[in-house]
């Protein structure tokens, strides 16, 4: 009884976060009551005097405690934590934490989710996506940019300048539009539904780029002359960060400023010469101001006795003596403006330091803030955006294209293809815009920002294979007709750019936010890194006991919710969504036990240990993607038609949750930690979440098949046209005239059906291309009445040219050669790179 007594005690002060002085008497009282109850048996001996004397440790005075535990403990602690560069530090003082570290926390307050505010757009915004928008997307034709000009047509780059496009961020007073990160998320995904080539252009200057630097760090000087000329198109910017022998650790760049005096306009001032060899710059080739990251060193001293002064940023005019640029690299078929550019002993003032003087080798904290920026817009939009274009055209494709007499969207096979299309889209939709809306109130989310940038241009490779899988011979045949091969060509480069894929999922999301979003860890590492050891201890023993409270309390939630299927935490009960709620606290507080526990065995050794890095990631992207479907449900007021999307995509995610949790407990690298973690995560078993099923899926696969709001909802932002002689257009358009004609066509095919087999010429032509002599031959026989013939064979030669593909003579071939001629030569670079 008093073991039992005890056992019940504990718990329930653990699981409630009850801690200190309060909790140490309760236990303490229960101890001894049950020893003397069962007359000092040895259970109760050993189990209560545990408890005594872990009670003991948070009553007894503070300097006897620093001594005999929190001393000791500390410099165990201290050969525990992961050492961390000087980059790794300024990345965890960059950014902020928003709902990244509920789910850290282990016991997310669903209040907070649904009460932040969300992402929206105001009236002039929505104009501005309706109007020069729209009109851009419209002068667009992608074929004859990747194919034949190999670059965005010139009235789209003038109308680009001249209506704002390149200052979408820039605040009014600078003569840039002032729009939200929601707006510019927006403008960039529906611009990528029509081209990726004019939504990079677009993108970049507005993401990273000088602009935005100069936004935050500028002096008033370089922000009153650069702002207002690069919100008008007066200059084009670009910024160089990626050398060829450092790409993603930015840290070693080997691009460098030696102070010095130089000549600037005639004067002799105080500045930089400037090396430099970048590539994978976009937009440098036509840039006329060049942003460079660099590092900076004064061997003279001219500063000041450090020699070494770090990463700074700097702008660099294009007509500057020695700067290189012009030759392009041709990205995966894309043909953005993209580059290399160099320079030798470049000189420049001080004055082209962006900030100014007092900003030297601040460079790397400034990038960090911009780079959260620009990652939780640019590509997530992109990814967002080839989404919408794919459940748009796939679906309707899938609806018109008939085998055997049926939609090839009735088949199974395609539903299944058509099922994580949808869903996908819809979660990536919801991402997305949970993060624009974080940065719109004033976060700068570091964390959701990796994972945001490394899981929708993943979901995005999914969703494009999953399409070109339905159109199959009709999306491989490249020609203008091909209303997915560019999408699926640009692929790679989202994957690759701004960090690639393998390097954010394994090093950046988990390894940065299991510090970076931890209520304890970034505390214990100062307090670790302290030189007066006194002041050290005594920053630790205030926080220690706290965070193996915060352990202890998630190890238990996890257990208790893994056996009771969460039935005991309190979640909303809007959306009658409650399971999943539940399970989400569950795999929190799992999530939270297994990063703690993680942080203290592996320590230092994480980044060594990638796999079960990149699959705790795996499982913060679930919960992050699963928080953010319910928000975007909420914020919608939960419309029932949207229900059986909102399923799949949580059982999606519970279900990946799932395997990524059981695959890094499988494979913890310390392997007696394997079973009680098992334990403690599962206690009944990785069972019961399956994902969604076939039923479920088939609804799903609907949702972008039938014309329903739903399906509207799901493509929602992206750019539409109805023109039959338009790639999309053309699809889109028999799907109208296919919807608006099902009906003839069920009385068309159910006579075909109940033809006489003799009638072999009959069967030919209705097996044959002659679309004419078959609506003739429906309206003779009565099938259809004589006002719908005429509609009825529109339909069908919509239909019919839907499937056709394209096809090039051999004049045709040498036109297309004779566009590309003098476009693909390859630049030889100097001996440098």
């Amino acid at each position: 009884m008093s073991v039992l007594l005890l056992l019940i005690s504990a718990l329930i002060l653990i699981y409630v976060g009850i801690g200190g002085t309060t909790a140490a008497v309760v236990m303490s009282i229960a101890t001894l009551i049950g020893v003397f109850q069962d007359e000092w048996h040895i259970a109760s001996v050993l189990f209560g005097g545990l408890f005594l004397a872990l009670a003991l440790i948070l009553v007894i005075p503070s300097e006897l405690r620093l001594d005999k535990f929190s001393r000791p403990l500390l410099g165990w602690v201290r050969s525990r934590l992961p050492k961390l560069s000087s980059t790794e530090e300024e990345a965890l003082k960059s950014g902020s934490v928003d709902w990244d570290g509920e789910l850290f926390s282990g016991k997310p307050e669903w209040s907070k989710l649904l009460d932040s505010r969300p992402a929206h757009l105001t009236s002039e915004e929505q104009a501005f996506l309706d109007g020069p928008v729209e009109k851009l997307c419209a002068m667009l034709d992608d074929w004859k940019i990747t194919h034949e000009h190999y670059d965005l047509p010139e009235k789209a780059w003038k109308f680009i300048r001249e209506n704002g496009f390149f200052g979408l961020v820039i605040p009014k007073e600078d003569g840039g539009m002032g729009f939200s990160n929601t707006a510019h998320s927006e403008i960039v995904m529906k611009i990528s539904t029509r081209s990726v080539s004019a939504a990079v252009t677009v993108m970049v200057p507005n993401s990273l780029g000088p602009g935005e630097l100069l936004m935050h760090y500028g002096t008033d000087e370089q922000k009153k002359h650069y702002l207002p000329r690069l919100a008008g198109g007066e200059e084009i910017p670009c910024f160089a960060l990626t050398s060829p022998i450092a790409g993603s650790d930015a840290g070693a760049i080997p691009d460098k400023g030696i102070v010095c005096k130089g000549q600037w306009n005639g004067k002799e001032v105080l500045g930089l010469k400037v090396t430099w060899n970048k590539r994978y710059i976009t937009l440098a080739p036509v840039a006329t101001l060049i942003g460079l990251a660099i590092k900076v060193y004064d061997p003279e001293s001219l500063l000041g006795e450090n020699a070494d002064i770090g990463v700074t940023c700097v702008l660099v005019p294009r007509d500057t003596e020695g700067v290189h640029a012009g030759a392009r690299h041709l990205p995966m078929n894309t043909v953005f403006m993209n580059g290399p550019t160099w320079g030798t002993e470049v000189f420049i003032p001080m004055d082209q330091v962006i900030g100014g003087q007092e900003m030297l080798g601040k460079g790397w904290t400034m990038l960090l803030e911009c780079l959260s920026i620009g990652r939780s817009i640019s590509l997530p939009a992109l990814g967002t955006g080839a989404g919408k274009v794919a459940s748009l055209a796939t679906g309707s494709y899938a609806y018109t294209r008939e085998q055997f007499g049926r939609s090839i969207s009735q088949f199974e096979g395609v539903q299944e293809a058509l099922e994580p299309i949808a869903g996908y889209t819809y979660m990536m939709d919801a991402a997305r815009l949970l993060t624009s809306g974080m940065l719109d109130r004033g976060v700068r989310p570091a964390v959701p920002s990796a994972l945001l940038k490394y899981r929708n241009t993943d979901l995005m490779r999914i969703v494009i294979n999953h399409a070109m899988d339905v159109v199959a011979g009709r999306g491989v045949i490249t020609g203008p007709r091909n209303f997915m091969a560019r999408a699926y060509n640009a692929v790679p480069i989202g994957i690759t750019v701004e960090g690639a894929n393998i390097l954010t999922r394994s090093l950046m999301v988990f390894g940065q936010g299991a510090i970076r979003c931890h209520p304890f860890i970034v505390e214990e590492i100062a307090a670790a890194g302290m030189e007066d050891e006194d002041q050290a201890a005594k920053k630790f023993d205030g926080i220690f006991y706290r965070h193996l409270a915060h352990t202890t309390r998630n190890a238990l939630r996890a257990l208790v919710l893994g056996l009771t299927g969460g039935l005991l935490e309190s979640v909303p009960a809007q959306g009658n969504i409650k399971s999943s709620y539940r399970q989400l606290a569950r795999f929190s507080a799992a999530f939270a036990l297994m990063t703690d526990v993680t942080l203290l065995s592996v320590g230092g050794g994480l980044k060594a240990k990638q796999r079960l890095s990149g699959r705790m990631a795996d499982c913060l992207v679930q919960l992050y993607y699963a928080s953010a479907v319910i928000k975007q449900w909420h914020e919608e007021g939960y419309p029932d038609d949207q229900l059986p999307v909102v399923e799949w995509c949580l059982q999606t995610c519970l279900r990946d949750l799932q395997d990524s949790m059981r695959e890094a407990i499988i494979n913890f690298p310390v392997p007696a930690l394997r079973w009680p973690l098992r334990l403690l995560v599962f206690p009944l078993g990785a069972t019961g979440l399956n994902g969604p099923d076939d039923k479920l899926g088939t609804r799903v696969a609907a949702s972008i098949v039938k014309d329903t709001p739903l399906r509207q909802r799901i493509s929602r932002g992206a750019y539409t046209t109805m023109d039959p002689e338009d790639s999309l257009g053309r699809v889109l358009n028999a799907y109208k005239l296919a919807n608006e004609t099902a009906d003839m066509r069920s009385r068309l095919h159910e006579a075909i059906r109940n033809r006489d087999e003799d009638d072999l010429d009959g069967i030919a032509l209705l097996m044959g291309h002659q679309r004419k002599e078959l609506v003739d031959w429906a309206c003779a026989e009565g099938v259809v009445k004589a006002d719908e013939c005429e509609k009825l064979e529109e339909a069908l030669t919509a239909l019919y040219d839907v499937i056709r593909v394209d096809a090039f003579d051999e004049e045709g071939l040498k036109a297309l050669s004779r566009c590309a001629k003098g476009k693909r030569k390859v630049v030889e670079r100097p001996a440098a790179e």
